[in-house]
């Protein structure tokens, strides 16, 4: 007896479908992220992690010395405003490590938030 081919294609459409939802609902639950933290979380924390916060006083450095650029963070407030890539205020997320009292941040890993996610909603 033959089986229709459309059966078949079915089979084989559903079967794939069903490892892609498998592998969705994977990569959503374990995805392999380091956890995100704020600077008052940091404290006894040795992993990878990635640092929430917003940028407080001013940078200084270059990321492209030998010394790097250097900044302080800050847990990220309520006051919303449209700041400048590392003006004060300006949030950012970075990964990397705390030791010894000092967040290490991994090379390139520096993103800055789009400010206007954040600000708030305009009044009608």
């Amino acid at each position: 007896m033959a089986r229709n081919p459309r059966s078949v294609r079915l089979v084989i459409a559903l079967s794939v479908a069903a490892v892609l939802a498998v592998f969705l609902l994977y990569v959503s639950i374990a995805g392999g992220r380091q956890a995100q933290l704020k600077p008052s979380q940091l404290a006894g924390h040795a992993e990878t992690v990635s640092l929430v916060g917003r940028v407080v006083g001013h940078a200084r450095g270059d990321g492209y010395s030998k010394n790097g650029l250097h900044f302080r963070v800050g847990d990220i407030g309520g006051s919303a405003s449209v700041p400048y890539m590392f003006k004060t205020g300006r949030h950012v997320v970075v990964d990397g490590r705390y030791a010894h009292g000092v967040f290490v941040a991994k090379h390139d890993t520096l993103v800055t938030k789009c400010p206007s996610k954040y600000a708030p909603a305009k009044k009608a």
